[in-house]
């Protein structure tokens, strides 16, 4: 996987700062024991090369709701990492669609794995981003994984927690060595969670069918966004339950997330899924895609305009 090339300012202890600068100590609580928690937000560049944040405040809320989870102090208020968002988008001018990646942990350097330490730390940073996994054209292969999504007694998987990402990792590497693009987990009941790090969604005969947030998954931004759109297109909408089997006989399966947006699946463990055609995952992904573009104006309050500063050159 080749390296990403970040854009060149963070956010980083209150002030903007190069991103080479805004690094931490190799004793903090965040790196030996995963204390930390992160979000991830697009960032859409429109023609006239403003960028349009999707959601941003939700995903602040919901980023808030984690650092609470590990009793991390934030630095501010939603409004003031919405303004740091802001600011940093400014400075870095992006030149292409984006990724935001706000992080917050323990910065405190003691021993023992302890959520009680009152250090805390917080930064943003930004990276160029097009399509996360570079086969969404002709749908994902994926595989049931080995491995279970960690349950929400052990560590909640509705917030997006650090350390809980090993959990990703393991199934994803397990299903990038068998030759698949990533995995589908099953919780700790025997039931579909989502992929390993993205929400799932099936549909069977002409209803769109995704698990619970009490399934042991992430309350997911575009999870909320892809449930509104569909409601709005009159395509009915079911929480629930998901087994195995019915992966297998649905008439459509996709992934969706801030960096996997929505990605359909072609195959589950070396089965078709489906025909090619895939009408309602077709329609969500052309409706959402509108919508990120700010073409659509029902949902233009989903997005954060940020203008960026013309470059004055020297004569």
């Amino acid at each position: 996987m080749a390296a990403y090339e970040f854009l060149e300012f963070a956010h980083f202890d209150g002030a903007v700062v190069p991103f080479s600068q805004a690094n931490v100590s190799v004793a903090t609580l965040a790196l030996q024991y995963g204390l930390s928690v992160f979000g991830g937000i697009r960032g859409y560049r429109a023609p006239d090369g403003s960028i349009n944040i999707f959601r941003l405040r939700d995903h602040f809320t919901r980023f808030s709701r984690s650092a609470g989870l590990l009793k991390i102090a934030l630095p501010g208020d939603i409004d003031f990492m919405m303004n740091a968002a802001l600011e940093l988008t400014r400075r870095n001018a992006p030149g292409s669609d984006c990724y935001f990646r706000p992080f917050a942990y323990k910065s405190d350097l003691s021993l023992g794995p302890s959520i009680g330490h009152p250090g805390g730390g917080f930064t943003i940073y930004m990276l160029p981003l097009g399509n996360y996994f570079g086969g969404e054209s002709r749908g994902l292969r994926v595989q049931v994984s080995s491995w279970r999504r960690v349950a929400d007694g052990a560590i909640p998987a509705r917030g997006k927690i650090g350390g809980a990402y090993v959990n990703s990792a393991i199934a994803k590497d397990e299903a990038v060595i068998n030759g698949y693009d990533d995995a589908i987990m099953m919780n700790e009941l025997g039931k579909v969670a989502e992929g390993s790090a993205a929400n799932l969604f099936m549909v069977r005969d002409g209803v769109l069918i995704t698990p619970g947030i009490t399934s042991d998954v992430l309350e997911g931004i575009t999870r909320r966004s892809v449930i509104e759109l569909a409601r709005d297109m009159s395509i009915p909408v079911l929480e629930r339950d998901i087994d195995r089997s019915e992966l297998y006989i649905a008439d459509e399966v996709f992934l969706c997330g801030t960096a996997a947006q929505v990605a359909p699946i072609e195959q589950i463990d070396q089965r078709v899924i489906g025909d090619a055609n895939r009408p309602i995952t077709t329609q969500l992904r052309s409706r959402f895609e509108s919508v990120v573009r700010g073409q659509d104006a029902k949902f233009a309050h989903w997005l954060t305009r940020v203008e960026i500063p013309a470059l004055v050159s020297a004569d």
